[in-house]
């Protein structure tokens, strides 16, 4: 094997998954920089995210929490019951404070907004940013003296994601096509979460969501 071969083989394989091309492009001109890494593949939704791990085998998949067919969450649970050994780095918009700790219970092994953390996760570790790490920790040697510091975290992981798609203005049919579910099972969830926040009516809960979706944007 020539140099140049073994150098290919001995890098570092990455799948880019995500639904918006530019930042998949973004991600990959990043990972191009680093010569041990090399992109293996790239998918917008679950099912090509399935597809290319099973023909292209990498070594690190990194993500977006926002899919066209399914949430990060659910996907991060299947790869990690299909792939036990796979690296998973979640790069997402959203707030880590309300999902860094959900994508890492799910499985992943790491929440950033910058790609440095990529060298981190593949060394074995889990990565948190600064912030998320002391809200994690604060929780862990506090327990009982006062509530959780995010109102979220009342949530399950599928009220969460129903909760923000309500938040985006959808209808409960559109919220059922997008998690793949029965119109009935949103209006299930909808009553848990309303319950849950303490608020009294559809209403309440519309205008808190969209107020929650507007406020992590700015």
């Amino acid at each position: 094997m020539t140099n140049s071969n073994r150098n290919r083989a001995e890098r570092t394989r990455i799948l880019i998954v995500d639904d918006h091309p530019l930042v998949r492009e973004s991600v990959k001109r990043l990972v191009q920089q680093e010569s041990d890494f090399v992109v293996c593949g790239e998918a917008e939704d679950r099912e090509q995210a399935l597809t290319l791990l099973a023909a292209s085998r990498p070594d690190l998949v990194i993500l977006d929490l926002s899919l066209k067919d399914s949430h990060g969450t659910d996907l991060i649970k299947s790869l990690r019951d299909q792939f036990p050994q796979l690296l998973i780095l979640v790069l997402s918009m959203h707030d880590e404070l309300v999902y860094a700790e959900r994508a890492i219970r799910a499985g992943a092994h790491g929440y950033i907004t910058k790609h440095a953390a990529i060298r981190w996760v593949l060394s074995g570790e889990i990565y948190w940013s600064e912030k998320a790490a002391a809200r994690v920790a604060s929780k862990v040697a506090r327990p009982s003296r006062a509530p959780a510091n995010h109102t979220m975290d009342v949530l399950t992981d599928r009220e969460m994601q129903v909760f923000e798609l309500i938040g985006t203005g959808q209808s409960t049919r559109q919220v059922a096509a997008a998690l793949h579910i029965d119109m009935s099972t949103v209006e299930t969830y909808r009553s848990r979460i309303k319950e849950k926040l303490h608020l009294k009516n559809a209403s309440e809960l519309l205008q808190f969501a969209i107020r929650w979706t507007n406020d992590l944007k700015a």
